[in-house]
């Protein structure tokens, strides 16, 4: 089972990738706090931009911008009973803008899945 999940940065802001290009930059993280009847939880990831900024000297920097999405992929565990259910995660991110970095956020996420 797959579920997509829209992510949207404003205009004028960006968000580290999943593997930023600096140690002391904080990566976007999806990581599942309950699956439920659902096993995995893996993270896909779109393919981030490198690009420049003020603060990073000139050095392109790995980031996620506008609109994109994160592709959450699941198993039906084995003994899941029908019927639905949630699975829940939090979403851990550094918004940037061309200037500076502010400090990170956890939001949480919630996608929900009917097993028949």
């Amino acid at each position: 089972m797959q579920s997509k999940i829209a992510v949207s940065v404003k205009d004028g802001y960006h968000v580290n990738s999943n593997t930023p290009s600096e140690e002391y930059l904080i990566p976007l993280k999806l990581t599942w706090t309950s699956t439920g009847a659902l096993e995995g939880g893996t993270v896909t990831y779109p393919k981030p931009l490198l690009e420049k900024f003020e603060f990073s000297d000139g050095k392109p920097i790995s980031v996620y911008m506008g609109n994109f999405d994160l592709t959450a992929n699941f198993k039906v565990a084995a003994n899941a009973p029908a019927g639905p259910g949630i699975a829940a995660g939090k979403l851990r991110y550094q918004a940037c803008s061309n200037k500076a970095c502010y400090p990170p956020k956890t939001i949480d996420v919630n996608i929900p899945y009917q097993i028949q």
